[in-house]
């Protein structure tokens, strides 16, 4: 049986293979355009159209056009259309259904119509209309869709104008056997929750053991040894939470310190840093730096600390601070450094051997699951009795990582992110992507925050001119099979969006991402 893909076409060879496909229904079999001698049929809305298609290997074996900008080619033949429709509808028009001949019996038909349906519902649309063959009035109407106004078209292609509601396409989605897994997956570019291994996705599927069994505890005394050599931290713990309840954990171990600290920041993580600091009532000093620059190290040396935190990777503007360097100032002057590394472990080299307290979690650039925190240390750590349970890193140190219930489909889908992975490999693929991805975006005209010195590996940051919504640009990606961050208020502030592999997105999909995000520009 032949295995189809189903998705928005993007790539040029498929556009071809539109047109082609267009002539031999449009032309040949319905006698609707005059031949030509190029075989090939460019509709006159192609520039405002989004085709679904169906691939069967590489071949255009099904289409389907949508369009949304008005008037439609039905309001053009019958004059405004939303008097048969019912009230206050977002209509879309739907336009040059074809499937080759030998597939319109199977999954094609409903493949496209899913591939609409994803469309549809990421464009808010909640009807659509279109042009009916009367070949196929039975078929359409055993969709769903329902008959208005006269017939349009010629005596020899002649077509029935219907349309069909959100509500009645839902009805209708099971015996249409809709089928979304079978479409092409969405590429997803986020910076979480992020694309995962199919061996990390079936860990997670895995029925649950309890939290005191013996397979648990050996998967997360195994977990922790393996994050222990992949980052050289002396000591690790596990707690089931997020990047967020981790930074918190070390805002509490700080509070017990009698000493001053200093929070810097020159993004929006740092200054969630300063939050959690003040939220725990940290006597510390908050030093901002312009947001997309470089930390002046000079300016840093100059303040009294006694411990310092900071972000070593500022995910809002896609830049990496200088750990190492103010790694060894606080050893040359007894300081203890924290260091918030949500989003860079995983995607680069960290050594936390001498790192008083370090943040992490399981669903960044380990490309696992959310839901663990992961908070690494240097010393030793005791229970402390004036913290809540929940924020004491010693109950955790005592208890192995499990004083309280625990998840062990978590904690497995970690394990197994981290040890099927070629580390050093890793580094230098997400090296080679950014710096690839960076230049042509750049080259495109875009506007990429971060010095190329300081620049992250895994997630780049686009800010937008002021004429392009980010949230229309990103809801139109999405439609066509990309995912990327922009709905975080700071990113919404901005105009800004983002692009982040951190998870399972190969170079091939970047280059789509690419060819999209020109597109839709």
């Amino acid at each position: 049986m032949p295995q189809f893909r189903f998705k928005i076409a993007s790539d040029p060879r498929e556009l071809e293979q539109i047109h082609a496909l267009n002539y031999r229904t449009f032309v040949e079999e319905i006698p609707q355009h005059s031949p030509n001698s190029d075989g090939r049929l460019v509709d006159r809305f192609h520039d405002e159209n989004v085709y679904a298609i169906s691939l069967s290997g590489e071949r255009v074996v099904g289409m389907l056009a949508i369009r949304e900008q008005r008037p439609f080619s039905l309001d053009q033949k019958l004059g405004n259309i939303d008097d048969f429709l019912p009230a206050v509808r977002k209509p879309c028009e739907v336009r040059l259904l074809a499937v080759e001949k030998e597939h319109r019996t199977g999954p094609v038909l409903p493949g496209l119509l899913s591939v609409l349906w994803e469309h549809a519902h990421a464009r808010q649309f909640d009807c659509a209309v279109i042009s009916a063959t009367t070949r196929q009035l039975k078929l359409y109407g055993h969709l769903g869709f329902v008959p208005f106004g006269q017939l349009v078209g010629t005596e020899e292609a002649a077509f029935q104008p219907m349309y069909i509601t959100r509500e009645r396409f839902l009805e209708n989605a099971r015996a249409l056997q809709l089928a979304p897994a079978a479409r092409e997956a969405t590429v997803n570019l986020l910076t979480g929750p992020v694309a995962l291994h199919a061996d990390v996705a079936a860990a997670l599927r895995r029925a649950p053991e309890g939290h005191r069994s013996q397979a648990f505890l050996a998967d997360m005394d195994a977990l922790r040894t393996s994050l222990r050599a992949l980052t050289r931290a002396p000591h690790v713990a596990v707690l089931l939470g997020s990047g967020t309840l981790a930074n918190d954990v070390v805002a509490a171990q700080l509070s017990r310190l009698d000493t001053r600290g200093l929070v810097v920041s020159n993004g929006e993580f740092g200054e969630r840093l300063a939050d959690q600091a003040r939220r725990a009532r940290l006597d510390c000093e908050h030093l901002r730096f312009d947001w997309s620059v470089p930390l002046d190290l000079d300016a840093i040396a100059k303040r009294d600390f006694d411990w310092l935190w900071m972000t070593a990777c500022e995910t809002s503007t896609a830049m990496l601070n200088d750990v190492a360097a103010l790694g060894a100032l606080c050893r040359a002057r007894g300081a203890k450094l924290c260091l918030d590394a949500v989003s860079a472990i995983g995607a680069v080299p960290l050594d936390l051997s001498h790192v008083y307290l370090a943040s992490g979690t399981s669903g960044k650039a380990f490309a696992s699951a959310p839901g663990l925190a992961l908070v690494f240390h240097d010393h030793d750590v005791e229970p402390a009795q004036e913290l809540p349970r929940y924020l004491d890193l010693g109950l955790y140190v005592r208890e192995d990582s499990v004083p309280f219930t625990h998840s062990s489909n978590l904690v497995r889908a970690l394990r197994v992110a981290v040890e099927r992975v070629d580390w050093p490999r890793r580094y230098a693929e997400l090296a080679s992507m950014g710096r690839w991805l960076r230049s042509r975006v750049a080259a495109s005209g875009w506007r990429v925050l971060g010095k190329d010195a300081a620049a992250a590996p895994h997630v780049v940051t686009l800010a937008l001119p002021p004429e392009v919504d980010a949230a229309r640009f990103a809801r139109v990606l999405e439609a066509r099979g990309f995912l990327i961050g922009h709905a975080s208020g700071y990113l919404r502030a901005r105009n800004w969006i983002q692009l982040a592999w951190m998870g399972e997105v190969t170079r091939d999909d970047l280059q789509r991402a690419l060819r999209e995000l020109r597109r839709v520009s």
